[in-house]
């Protein structure tokens, strides 16, 4: 390979990992990969054979069908946070809920293994939010010839918190709990 073609792929594989990082922060992937990890070992280990030296250690329960279909639900799970991730509350709530029902069921959830996995995994999904775009910055328009701050829609910039909002110099604390208005925290009836 020449090292032309080599700088070809080299932004060929920038571009795809730049957007597997764009697709990767829409969604919440990390919650998603570790409830599909963890369905791995629930639905395997009641199927699996250990065999140490010359002895087989089956590992079968009576619930491995019980066991199948949870590890199957986590990976579903998983894969609907990926791909889905407008339902990652839901899908978050059902995969703490079959991983505490993996304890039970599925060799204490796939030797605690796929139960920590799949419980990190739900809590993830549920806490994760979407990062909302950074607005642009604010700065002086060309038209405006006093200096005068004002967004970008042309409504007045919102008072700082504390500011004197009246002409009297109270602030328009309406929630009956300010001290400020003579009401000490309590409400008004109407």
């Amino acid at each position: 390979m020449s090292a032309e073609a080599q700088v070809g792929l080299g932004d060929k594989l920038g571009r795809m990992r730049q957007s597997f990082r764009g697709w990767r922060g829409q969604r919440p992937f990390w919650g998603g990969l570790l409830t599909l990890l963890g369905g791995i070992p629930i639905m395997y280990l009641p199927y699996a054979n250990l065999t140490l030296g010359t002895m087989t250690i089956r590992m079968a329960t009576t619930a491995g069908a019980g066991s199948l279909i949870i590890g199957v639900l986590l990976v579903v799970l998983g894969l609907t946070m990926w791909f889905q991730p407008h339902s990652r509350v839901f899908a978050g709530v059902a995969a703490i809920l079959l991983a505490l029902v993996s304890l039970v069921v599925s060799n204490f959830g796939g030797l605690v293994i796929g139960f920590l996995l799949a419980l990190l995994g739900g809590a993830l999904g549920i806490s994760w939010a979407a990062v909302k775009p950074a607005k642009p910055a604010k700065g002086r328009k060309d038209g405006d010839a006093d200096g005068s701050e004002s967004s970008e829609d042309g409504a007045p910039e919102p008072a700082a918190a504390g500011a004197s909002n009246g002409v009297s110099g109270t602030t328009d604390d309406l929630s009956g709990t300010s001290p400020d208005n003579g009401t000490n925290g309590r409400h008004r009836a109407g």
